[in-house]
């Protein structure tokens, strides 16, 4: 089992920080997910922005023409968010919610995560898993970006495998690819990290 880590007070860091010297932040679509919707031929449907944060993604995925959802655990995050989307005029809905105890209840044919599941405590990642294959649509994408096993960094996330990615998903989820690539943001280097599309199981 991995050690505990221990990760900042989202509301206070979401709060006092601004989003641009957040380490994640990333002005557009993560390439990563860009190449990958183009490659799969996604190009409409329902998609969440799990673990928005300073909700880049949610607004690149609704310039690409999604119906979008982003969801943070942080209420100050939701909130900068939301009046970020009033100020746009951009339709997307922000709702706090945690993943782990989700209140969520619609279906999306895309979901990503950039960065929530790599700081979950490992003991509750069935239960992370769980709730994603309720919230991935029949036929829909989970994308999944984390910290890599190779990035040699100490502090921060937890870091995973090919393998381990599908281990802990491989009951709800087929794994299509898991591929190596960087966590584009404010950090230099840029820190190593994996990006796995994945595909609910039918069990029928």
């Amino acid at each position: 089992m991995s050690e505990q880590r221990n990760f900042p007070d989202w509301q206070e860091l979401y709060r006092n920080t601004p989003a641009e010297r957040l380490p994640w932040y990333h002005a557009g679509l993560d390439p990563d997910l860009a190449q990958a919707l183009d490659r799969l031929q996604v190009a409409r449907g329902r998609a969440l922005d799990l673990g928005t944060g300073p909700a880049t993604q949610a607004f690149a995925l609704a310039e690409r023409g999604f119906d979008v959802t982003g969801s943070d655990l942080s209420h100050a995050a939701v909130e900068q968010a939301a009046a970020q989307a009033a100020q746009r005029g951009a339709a997307v809905r922000f709702v706090q919610d945690d993943i782990l105890d989700s209140r969520l209840d619609d279906r999306f044919d895309v979901v990503f995560d950039r960065g929530c599941f790599h700081t979950l405590p490992p003991d509750r990642r069935g239960d992370y898993v769980r709730t994603l294959k309720r919230l991935v649509a029949p036929g829909g994408f989970f994308f999944l970006k984390c910290f890599s096993a190779l990035e040699p960094w100490t502090e921060g996330p937890y870091r995973f495998t090919p393998e381990e990615i599908r281990e802990i998903f491989g009951a709800e989820f087929e794994l299509l690819s898991s591929e190596e690539t960087v966590y584009q943001g404010t950090l230099d280097p840029l820190p190593r990290a994996l990006f796995s599309v994945l595909r609910p199981r039918s069990h029928e």
